[in-house]
């Protein structure tokens, strides 16, 4: 079903910008509301948005419901300087200051989740019903959360039950190709305990971009999300938090191979369980004692349904416990209101990581360990200046350990102009993957071998006459594999202009030890055996700009723009030597490639910018608001065989632009109706399988 929205939201939207001039101006309250935004994420501890020294977007809960979001990668590919990028499965992971999913930590009320699809987890996983809001920290802080936070943190943040009597929300969203979310959100508190109950049904019927190619581009699916929260306060001191989390999902699956459609099914289940005690045991200091469990399961059976010949039996299964203790001291009162904060406060911490795989392709399960500590000191030297000082330890049982250090400054040179700058370094660990994976790919024929594995599967295939030439020396093979790790630096300034803020943030990531596959030996039937080795050494630099402005008390504009460049250190210096060819079209004959016609990594854009307009329209309980995306070109492969994107290359999707917009009524005090419509411009592209054209809906949500 494909809902032609498009003409409703533009008359509808007419008729509330009339309504709108209507309406008068009553007090500026754009300061007030920057002052009250809280941050949590990038300090561990409660600070103001407005007071980083670090660069940071908080995404509040109102951008969420008027935007009518109904997943995690819909709401952040919004967001300036965060884009989604679909790899080769099909999940949409995020990419941030030009840094893969990989290398960007995703949490849930502070605490990790895992199950990832080749590095890259996949966003739309999480449902964003009960949200409060997202916290972003860009750049490398793995001073505070270890390896995956190499190029940034998400952390999730749900809402918490602040009132005595019953309150919530139900709301039933229906959409193009017959998608469907159902949400029910209840919350309550008494006057020591407080709950909050959550539960999502999320459904598609799927949709085909490519009706020359057998089965669909994404098949139907249904999940469900279900979360409860209790809080219990036993006294003015000591108060306890437990949560639990699951999520199921069924998918159809498809897959032709030599005239034969395979079919079969995915499925994907989550468990998290978390629970924290915070002890305030004296006005100055305040201790947490957390403890975290999740387990992600993943299956997949791929099947012939006539021969019932066997394609592809997957399993997935990754558990992860952690006990962890920190705490906060404070040294003493700042009385700066323009700054807002505590002086000197102490953060440290200390816990304990067990990680364990058993997936197919894996002789046996694997388990990692790991403890560290870590600790940050938060202070005022200066009235107007404001440091923080932060670093890790990390002690690994797969890989040497790590000492991630970080420094963020930030200076308010008066009352509207402020600058902030930060340097940090950041690790991510070689995964299960890269270190156990046994995989031959039966069609094809081609191996790839985990790190530690290989030698020993090497010697077995062999002893099995499958092996023609081996091309890596066993020296090669017996190092240990380094952990990727990276230096961010980000320096910028914050301005207030009126009834408007701006903020500008230039960012440099210096990468080295990038794990990546190699060829490491050739065999009988023509194929190679890949494993992974440390030697990619890249960095990605840019700029971003961000700016809001107020036109009236009901009436918001913004925009932000990011500029990257995003390149292989290698590469780079290969063309400037002239080592790097092209065929010459005209002549047929390879020349050398032009340093301007190296365009960088694979799904970098140049270019991206957003523009939002958000309407208030109180006399008529209305609220509009359209979001307009821009992303230039990018490549998603290499086609001429030079090891690189070039603008030679023929895997180049064009830039393209596309329009959101949704329209929010509230009648009889508690039911709101929303109409709205993503990708008005009705965009599409083969190889972006999650943009399908317009994407219509209509939600009703009833609070109570």
């Amino acid at each position: 079903m494909r809902l032609k929205s498009a003409p409703i939201l533009l008359l509808i939207t007419g008729q509330l910008l009339y309504a709108q001039g209507q309406v008068k101006n009553t007090k500026d309250t754009i300061l007030s509301q920057q002052l009250d935004e809280v941050i949590v994420t990038a300090t561990r501890t409660e600070r103001q948005l407005s007071s980083l020294p670090l660069p940071v977007t908080l995404v509040d809960r109102k951008q969420i419901i008027t935007s009518g979001t109904v997943r995690l990668n819909e709401i952040l590919n919004e967001q300036t300087g965060i884009i989604t990028v679909t790899d080769e499965s099909g999940f949409q992971g995020v990419q941030i200051q030009g840094i893969a999913s990989d290398y960007i930590l995703i949490l849930i009320d502070g605490v990790p989740l895992v199950g990832r699809s080749a590095g890259n987890f996949d966003l739309s996983r999480l449902t964003v019903g009960n949200i409060k809001q997202i916290e972003v920290v860009k750049g490398p802080a793995s001073s505070l959360y270890g390896s995956e936070a190499l190029g940034g943190v998400i952390n999730i943040i749900t809402e918490k039950p602040t009132t005595k009597e019953l309150i919530g929300n139900a709301s039933y969203r229906i959409g193009s190709y017959t998608q469907q979310d159902i949400n029910l959100d209840l919350k309550q508190g008494f006057k020591k305990f407080r709950y909050g109950f959550f539960v999502n049904r999320f459904s598609s019927n799927g949709y085909d971009l490519n009706e020359d190619v057998e089965g669909q581009t994404v098949n139907p699916f249904t999940n469900y999300t279900l979360n409860g929260r209790v809080y219990y306060d036993f006294n003015d001191k000591l108060s306890l938090f437990t949560s639990g989390r699951f999520y199921d999902q069924n998918q159809d699956a498809g897959f032709t191979l030599n005239d034969i459609q395979y079919e079969g099914d995915t499925k994907e289940r989550e468990w998290n369980a978390h629970t924290r005690l915070d002890h305030k045991w004296t006005p100055n200091l305040t201790m947490s004692y957390e403890l975290y469990y999740t387990n992600y399961l993943a299956k997949e059976l791929l099947a012939d349904p006539i021969s019932t010949d066997v394609l592809s039996d997957s399993d997935f299964d990754q558990k992860l416990f952690r006990p962890e203790i920190r705490g906060s001291y404070t040294f003493a009162q700042n009385n700066n209101e323009n700054i807002g904060l505590q002086n000197g406060t102490l953060t440290a911490g200390a816990g304990l990581q067990v990680d364990e795989l058993d997936r197919t392709y894996f002789d046996e399960t694997i388990n990692f360990t790991s403890q560290y500590v870590y600790a940050q000191y938060d202070f005022n030297p200066l009235e107007k200046l404001n440091v923080i000082a932060g670093a890790r330890f990390d002690n690994h049982s797969e890989y040497n350990n790590q000492f991630s250090p970080k420094l963020a400054l930030r200076y308010q040179l008066n009352e509207n102009l402020a600058i902030k700058g930060s340097v940090g370094y950041g690790f991510k660990a070689p995964d299960f993957r890269q270190l156990y994976f046994d995989f031959t790919n039966s069609a094809v024929g081609y191996t790839v071998l985990g790190y530690n594995v290989a030698l020993d599967k090497l010697q077995e295939l062999e002893e099995q006459r499958q092996i023609l030439n081996v091309v890596v020396s066993e020296d090669d093979l017996s190092k240990p594999l380094e952990a990727e790790s990276s230096v961010g630096y980000n320096l910028g300034f914050n301005l207030k202009h009126g009834r408007g803020t701006t903020d500008v943030n230039f960012f440099r990531n210096d990468f080295k030890n990038l794990i990546d596959t190699r060829i490491i030996a050739s065999k009988t039937n023509g194929q190679n055996v890949f494993s992974y080795m440390n030697f990619d050494e890249i960095y990605t630099t840019g700029f971003e700009i961000n700016s809001d402005y107020k036109l009236t008390d009901h009436l918001n504009i913004s925009a932000g723009y990011q500029l990257l460049f995003a390149f292989d250190k290698q590469n780079k210096q290969d063309v400037k030597d002239n080592q790097v060819f092209v065929r010459d079209a005209e002549n047929g004959q390879s020349v050398a490639l032009a340093q301007s016609a190296y365009f960088g990594l694979v799904n970098r854009s140049r270019h991206n910018a957003n523009f939002k307009v958000y309407y208030d329209i109180p006399s008529a309980n209305t609220h509009i608001n359209m979001r307009v995306l821009y992303r230039s070109k990018y490549a998603q492969y290499d086609t001429n065989g030079n090891g690189l994107i070039d603008s030679f290359d023929t895997s180049f999707i064009d830039g393209f632009v596309t329009v959101n917009a949704a329209v929010s009524k509230t009648f009889y005090s508690d039911f709101t109706l929303q109409v709205g419509a993503n990708n008005l411009l009705d965009y599409t592209d083969n190889n972006i399988p999650t943009m399908p054209g317009i994407q219509g809906y209509v939600k009703l949500n009833y609070q109570f």
